[in-house]
């Protein structure tokens, strides 16, 4: 049951890996890839790494599903024109020959790996009473490669200055995406009520067991972003202007705490991010709560995109 179970989600993936590919329409191929990142997280479930299935869920499926219906939804009107190019045979030969190299190169990269294979894993384990964390994806990421960690969020927040960039000058400050508007005795203003709290709750539970149990500040994040975005494409609050000045402490809270933390290591430990074995569990957890706001918050406003509409006077 199991190996049959395996081996139809392998050939399911495979197949909607391919549809995502060929399709012609772009949002075709896009809920092909939001559904793609789903089955993914299945996968990654079947090979017991729930922390990672959860992260694909919320990122692969999720977010970057709705960034690309955003971004096909601008395109729409440029779709028939796309449609109607054809590539040359030359160009055709040559993508199918890279592909194929690509796809040689990773399968000898697997196939010829030492065995056993190289890893950290021993070390990370053989220390990883010092923080006192019982999930291990949870140590490593903000003990082990803390720095990595630190830099991904400040590049997450580049990434959102990089959209803000985006905006005429005249906008800027203004609001984030256009003014969504729903029914408001319809079924998506009902469950932009109805969703939000229970989900607030989830977002925060999965943040606070992920000290011993699957979860993290990145899938707590998220979750957050989504009920924010549920209530705004609802219509029953609107983006805030980017000159605010409480939405930038938000963007900034996490990044800012966990710089705060690095620099006591220098003080109070050995080195930058080096954590007081008595305070390393606390000390990680007073990082998460105020990533989580921050993530949430450049999640949300990654998704409404650039200001499109001038501040209130």
């Amino acid at each position: 049951m199991g190996l049959g179970f395996e081996i139809g989600l392998v050939v399911l993936v495979l197949g909607l890996a391919t549809w995502t590919i060929v399709a012609r329409e772009t949002f075709a191929a896009v809920v092909g890839f939001a559904t793609y990142g789903l089955l993914l997280a299945l996968v990654w479930v079947r090979l017991s790494a729930p922390d990672v299935a959860l992260t694909e869920a919320a990122i692969g499926g999720g977010l970057t599903g709705t960034l690309l219906l955003g971004a096909a939804a601008r395109l729409r009107a440029t779709e028939a024109a796309a449609a109607a190019e054809r590539p040359g045979a030359q160009l055709r030969l040559v993508a199918a020959v890279l592909s194929a190299t690509v796809t040689a190169g990773l399968a000898a990269a697997v196939l010829f790996l030492p065995d056993p294979a190289p890893t950290l894993a021993p070390a990370a384990a053989a220390n990883a009473a010092a923080t006192t964390l019982g999930n291990p994806v949870t140590n490593v990421l903000m003990a082990f490669r803390a720095m990595d960690t630190l830099l991904e969020k400040v590049v997450l927040l580049l990434a959102l200055v990089g959209v803000w960039s985006l905006a005429p000058d005249r906008l800027w400050g203004g609001h984030p995406g256009p003014r969504h508007e729903a029914d408001p005795q319809g079924a998506f203003a009902f469950l932009a009520r109805l969703l939000p709290p229970p989900g607030i709750v989830i977002g925060i539970y999965i943040l606070w067991v992920s000290a011993d149990h699957p979860g993290g500040a990145f899938q707590s994040g998220t979750i957050l972003a989504a009920m924010w975005m549920l209530v705004m494409m609802a219509g029953l609050a609107d983006t805030p202007p980017v000159s605010r000045r409480l939405l930038r402490l938000a963007l900034i809270a996490g990044p800012l705490v966990f710089l705060l933390v690095g620099l006591g290591g220098l003080w109070l430990g050995d080195a930058f991010l080096a954590y007081p074995v008595a305070y390393a569990k606390a000390l990680i957890l007073a990082i998460e709560f105020p990533m989580i706001l921050t993530i949430a918050v450049t999640l949300g406003l990654l998704l409404a995109g650039p200001p499109e509409r001038e501040r209130e006077r």
